[in-house]
């Protein structure tokens, strides 16, 4: 694999039609995940901040994308924390009401600080959140950027498949598929 620098900033979409054999990964010692409650946007911005390579994050993001419902986001919106209680990442058990014609769960706002990087939290923090889902949903997307081929990589390994329905869609995942060989690519779509 090459560095997320040699692809394009495309977006892409992936689907995983089912909530069956989801992959169970433990957290490593000292490391979890909370709820947010009302106050975490702060916090929530902050690992994005650190985290994001390709978008600027600007106040008032974490609102804009889930709203006010603290209720919900409490059950559904997630911060990944070490044995400090200190946030090192985010993730969303999100949903859409309308995807495709139909609810979906969704994947959302994935992120660990680059100093937390490298312990599997993404992968433990992911398998929690897709048992989030399948308690709410049958099904689960998320979008995500070609040139994030870690991210494609840890989604495919749980069974997310690459969505050719969006614009760009061949020639993303076309570009991904010279830097990433996995076998949920295949040769081409």
């Amino acid at each position: 694999m090459t560095t997320q620098n040699a692809l394009p900033n495309i977006a892409v979409h992936m689907i995983r039609p089912t909530m069956n054999a989801l992959p169970q990964i433990p957290f490593a010692p000292g490391f979890g995940m909370r709820a947010m409650k009302r106050g975490d946007e702060v916090l929530w911005t902050d690992v994005q901040r650190d985290a994001e390579p390709f978008i600027k994050i600007e106040d008032g993001l974490f609102t804009e994308q889930f709203g006010t419902d603290w209720k919900v986001i409490g059950e559904r919106c997630f911060l990944i924390v070490n044995e400090r209680n200190a946030t090192v990442g985010t993730l969303s058990a999100w949903f859409s009401d309308n995807y495709k014609g139909g609810d979906w769960g969704r994947i959302h706002w994935v992120s660990v600080r680059p100093s937390a990087q490298g312990k599997g939290l993404a992968k433990a923090a992911l398998s929690y959140s897709m048992n989030v889902l399948a308690k709410h949903h049958t099904r689960a997307w998320l979008a995500t950027s070609a040139a994030r081929i870690p991210a494609i990589k840890l989604y495919l390994d749980f069974g997310f498949e690459p969505d050719y329905e969006t614009p760009d869609a061949k020639q993303a995942w076309d570009a991904v598929r010279t830097q990433l060989n996995h076998p949920a690519l295949g040769k081409q779509s």
